[in-house]
């Protein structure tokens, strides 16, 4: 389980989420030197957007943007969060406005997409495939939604402030979607928005006038902040897991000084740097995403109820009710089912890609007995990693695991 989800982090989770937030950021970027659909700046932006050309320059903003996020984790925590912060509250405040300017339309009356009738006219009569795909794309927009749970260790009493986190951010990132879809709808019609490339920048010039600008600068930071986030995540994903022995042990080390995992974070952005060389379709790069995390995420929520009815006893800080699992399972099973049937070669490179933890498992950890030039060359690379990124093991602090062993003894 963990060489599965580990593979799905290093392999796909921050590589292919970082692509998708790059290609919609540089696509917003696009939007932000035009406006209203003419150059401001005819004879730069006419070389510029000259294909070849762009999709080169888009290639290598995107690699040196990515190369000073990670420097930036690597320097300091402290740095990284609070880019996360600036980055957040700018995405809040732009989709703040939206929600105003929506509901000013809707009580100026400028209701009609909003109706029913309107609302819920299909095109075709869905499919139950298609139906799935759309809750599988939808979910693209909530999929940073356990990403704390990577971080724990570095967040301030979290047995209350982790669950308090989950209650609190899920609720809240719901109803500001739903109201921002229903400002939109007071404006566009269910077609403006299917035909739409970007519908905030459509909404935008609709609405704000001179200031249509603002909705694709905010977009673009959202963008470069939520890949500041896969970056600083998918790291201690990195760190949890050489930890535990599923990765090379030199992925749990962390600078002497700044106390940041910059193994972790060089080779999570040397996977990240080849898949931003290419460009995809967005449409099957958010099926193809959003079915590899579900499919890791159910495989460890059937790990969790196999523990608990295997090992009642263990020590739990955070317990939850098993009909939210159990709900969850049956959920995921109808939602991938149908989506594998909806589309098998896009959903079936994902069990492809998670498979690859199984051979990982087995040559990495479960084979104990491997040649010994093999532990020559880890220790080597190991000893020659720790002098160049100046790493050591972090020491254990005691008080960390004196309450997990009082409720294991109180069991």
């Amino acid at each position: 389980l963990g060489s599965g989800v580990g593979s799905r982090g290093i392999y796909t989770h921050t590589p292919m989420h970082t692509h998708t937030h790059t290609h919609l950021g540089a696509f917003y970027i696009k939007h932000i030197l035009l406006v209203n659909n003419r150059a401001v700046f005819p004879l730069e932006v006419k070389v510029l957007f000259h294909k070849s050309v762009f999709i080169f320059s888009l290639c290598v903003f995107v690699c040196v943007f990515a190369v000073f996020l990670t420097w930036v984790n690597c320097s300091s925590v402290r740095w990284a969060t609070r880019i996360q912060d600036v980055f957040t509250v700018g995405k809040l405040l732009a989709l703040a406005l939206i929600i105003v300017v929506g509901l000013v339309q809707i009580c100026r009356g400028h209701y009609d997409a909003l109706r029913p009738s309107v609302a819920f006219e299909f095109s075709q009569d869905p499919s139950v495939g298609q139906i799935a795909l759309a809750f599988l794309q939808a979910s693209f927009a909530y999929s940073g939604w356990n990403f704390l749970n990577y971080v724990t260790e570095e967040v301030v009493e979290p047995r209350k402030n982790l669950p308090r986190a989950i209650y609190i951010s899920i609720p809240l990132v719901t109803l500001v979607y739903t109201m921002t879809n229903i400002a939109y709808f007071s404006s566009m019609t269910p077609e403006e928005l299917l035909a739409s490339n970007a519908v905030a920048v459509t909404f935008g010039e609709k609405l704000l006038g001179m200031f249509s600008w603002v909705m694709p600068i905010s977009v673009a930071l959202s963008t470069f902040g939520g890949i500041n986030g896969y970056l600083f995540t998918s790291s201690r994903l990195c760190f949890s897991g050489a930890r535990e022995g599923h990765l090379p042990y030199l992925l749990a080390m962390i600078h002497l000084k700044n106390c940041t995992p910059i193994p972790a974070l060089l080779v999570c952005v040397s996977t990240v740097l080849p898949v931003l060389s290419t460009l995809s379709n967005m449409h099957n790069l958010i099926n193809y995403v959003s079915f590899i995390n579900y499919l890791s995420y159910g495989v460890t929520i059937a790990g969790l109820l196999y523990l608990r009815k295997k090992r009642p006893n263990l020590a739990r800080p955070i317990k939850v009710n098993m009909l939210i699992p159990i709900t969850y399972m049956i959920f995921w099973a109808v939602l991938l089912c149908f989506s594998l049937y909806s589309e098998p070669v896009v959903c079936g490179l994902g069990m492809v890609i998670m498979l690859t933890g199984v051979p990982v498992y087995f040559v990495g950890v479960q084979w104990k007995d491997k040649p010994k030039w093999i532990y020559r060359v880890v220790e080597r690379v190991t000893y020659m990693g720790q002098k160049v990124c100046y790493v050591v093991f972090p020491q254990e602090d005691p008080s960390e695991t004196e309450p997990l062993t009082a409720s294991k003894a109180n069991d």
